[in-house]
């Protein structure tokens, strides 16, 4: 499966702005870069960060007047179907380190207010049967509604509202599979069938010794899906940060076939 993916972003920024972007798809993981461009305009300055699990290098602007961005990639996806019923959960004492911060609280999700819930809800399952379970509850009781959370939302909110949208499932997927003692990243990606078609978070895993995709909104496909970074939570993969007020003019992400 290969993706063609574009990205346009442009906004007004009122006086000069430090910004932090996010939208490049990342090369390994189930997945490889073919081709790539990107116009970032004419910002002041320009600089790498590196990222969470050394899986994407963040770019860090300064910028006045306006902020044009013309994002293109051809991306290759070679990440199996996987069953996550049939996968085993790795005992934490086997835990690659880079895994172990991801069984941890974070701002937006805060696991440990979780655990009554899942002992009463999943504690007769282990493993990929009660993350695969965990997903189909969410997708099942939750509703997808557009503008009803907002940068302060964290996954008790959600789970209490029953609605959200892609950040809020993957909040929830989250807190329950660290409540689990199974370790879970969010991932800002690139998917097929996403509707509105924009940037797009899912849960990830660690399953059977390697990450797993676990989008509990039911619109992804890790097999069409190109991953762009990852973090605790939304805090962590925001496709654009900035550090003063900025105005949207216009934004536009595609994703097709190719």
């Amino acid at each position: 499966m290969k993706l063609e993916i574009s990205a346009s972003l442009n906004y007004r920024l009122s006086e000069p702005v430090d910004l932090m972007l996010q939208i490049e798809a990342a090369n390994g993981g189930g997945q490889h870069v073919e081709q790539t461009s990107l116009d970032l305009g004419h910002p002041d300055y320009v600089a790498r960060v590196p990222a969470a699990d050394g899986i994407c290098e963040p770019i860090w602007l300064h910028g006045a007047g306006a902020l044009h961005v013309d994002y293109r990639a051809r991306v290759a996806i070679d990440r199996p179907a996987v069953d996550l019923r049939a996968l085993s959960e790795v005992p934490l004492h086997r835990l690659p380190a880079a895994a172990v911060p991801y069984l941890n609280e974070s701002r937006y999700c805060p696991s440990n207010k979780f655990h009554a819930f899942v002992e009463r809800r999943f504690g007769e399952l282990a493993g990929g049967a009660k993350i695969a379970a965990m997903r189909d509850w969410i997708e099942s009781r939750f509703t997808y509604v557009a503008g009803t959370s907002d940068a302060e939302t964290g996954a008790l909110d959600s789970f209490v509202e029953r609605r959200g949208v892609c950040r809020d499932y993957a909040h929830v997927m989250i807190a329950l599979a660290r409540s689990s003692h199974i370790p879970a990243r969010m991932a800002s990606v690139y998917a097929l069938g996403v509707t509105p078609m924009d940037f797009h978070a899912v849960a990830e895993v660690y399953l059977d010794g390697d990450w797993r995709m676990v989008d509990a909104t039911g619109m992804s496909c890790p097999t069409e899906t190109a991953r762009i970074c990852v973090g605790r939570d939304a805090a962590d993969i925001a496709f654009l940060t900035a550090y003063r007020e900025i105005e949207l003019v216009e934004q536009q992400v595609r994703v097709e076939k190719a």
